[in-house]
C-alpha cells in the first residue's frame, strides 16, 4: 500500500509540473497575437487619411517625396515604455546619420491609438524636433493621428500586430520601424529600440534604390546586404571581390598607361637628340 501510495503521488506532482509547465510556456493573453508580420515588396495604403500636427488632414501619399525613402515609425504618444524608448532610438539615429530627414529621407511617426488628438501630436514634434540637429526636419519629420479604420489599414498593411488592453486603455505591441521606397513599397523592417546607423543608413540606401548618398556610399553598400539572421547588413565576399578585381585592372590600367608614356617620351627625346 505504500508503495501503491507513493507511485500515485508522483505521477500526480508528475501531472502538476507538466501542467504548470505548459502554462508558463503560454504567452499572457494581452500579449496574444502581437507581433511582426513582415509584408516586404507590398505597398502600404498611401491613400489612408491622417491628421498632421497642425489639424490638416493629409493622405500618407502626400507625405512622400519623389527620390526619397521613408522612416515609417507605428507609436503612440502617451505610451508609459516602450514607444518613448522606439522614437527616441529614432532621434539618436537621426542625429548620427549623415543625411537629413526632409532633405534626403522623410520620418512618419503615426499613433496606433484613434483617442489621441493633432495637439498630442504637435507636443510630441515639439519635443522632438528640438532634439534634432538637422536642418529641414521641421517638413521632414511628421508626427500623424487617425481615426480607428485608416490605422487599422495602416498597421495590417506592413504587419504591426497590436492588442489594446481594455482595463488601461494601453496597447500591447512590438518594437520595429520600417522603411518605405519612395513609391511606398516595403523594404526592410528593423526591430528593437536602439537603431545601428551604418544598418539605418544602408537600409535607407536600399529604400531608395541607390538614389541617395555620394559615389563613395554607393561603392561601399555594393559590398554588403542585409542577413536575416542577425537583422543587419554584412559584407558580401563576392562583391568585395568584385570591387578588389575592379580596383586590379584600374590601378594596372595605370601603371600600364604611365609606361606607355614613359616610353613614348623616351622616342620623342632620341629622335631630337639625333637630329
Amino acid at each position: 500500500m505504500k508503495r501503491i501510495a507513493l507511485l500515485t503521488f508522483l505521477a500526480v506532482l508528475s501531472s502538476s509540473i507538466h501542467v504548470s509547465a505548459q502554462l508558463n510556456r503560454e504567452q499572457p493573453e494581452a500579449l496574444q497575437g502581437v507581433g511582426i508580420n513582415e509584408h516586404l515588396g507590398e505597398i502600404i495604403p498611401l491613400d489612408a487619411y491622417f491628421a498632421t500636427s497642425t489639424g490638416d488632414s493629409v493622405t500618407i501619399g502626400d507625405l512622400f517625396e519623389e527620390g526619397k525613402p521613408v522612416l515609417l515609425n507605428p507609436l503612440y504618444y502617451d505610451c508609459p515604455m516602450l514607444c518613448g524608448l522606439v522614437i527616441d532610438g529614432v532621434l539618436n539615429v537621426a542625429n548620427e546619420l549623415a543625411w537629413s530627414p526632409g532633405e534626403d529621407y522623410t520620418i512618419i511617426s503615426f499613433s496606433i491609438d484613434p483617442s489621441e488628438n493633432h495637439t498630442l501630436a504637435a507636443e510630441y514634434k515639439a519635443r522632438y524636433l528640438s532634439q534634432l540637429n538637422k536642418s529641414g526636419a521641421q517638413d521632414g519629420w511628421h508626427f500623424l493621428t487617425g481615426k480607428k479604420s485608416e490605422i487599422e489599414r495602416m498597421i495590417h498593411a506592413v504587419g504591426f500586430e497590436v492588442n489594446e488592453i481594455e482595463d488601461t486603455g494601453e496597447f500591447a505591441h512590438a518594437a520595429a520601424i520600417m522603411l518605405l521606397s519612395p513609391n511606398g513599397v516595403i523594404t526592410r523592417y528593423l526591430y528593437g529600440i536602439q537603431y545601428d546607423e551604418f544598418n539605418v543608413r544602408s537600409a535607407l540606401f536600399e529604400a531608395a534604390d541607390g538614389q541617395i548618398g555620394n559615389t563613395l556610399t554607393k561603392v561601399l553598400m555594393f559590398c554588403y546586404q542585409f542577413d536575416p539572421n542577425s537583422n543587419s547588413y554584412v559584407p558580401v565576399a563576392m562583391n568585395i571581390m568584385k570591387l578588389g578585381g575592379l580596383a586590379t585592372l584600374i590601378f594596372l590600367g595605370i601603371f600600364l598607361g604611365l609606361l606607355w608614356l614613359r616610353e613614348k617620351g623616351k622616342k620623342q627625346t632620341s629622335k631630337i637628340d639625333f637630329q
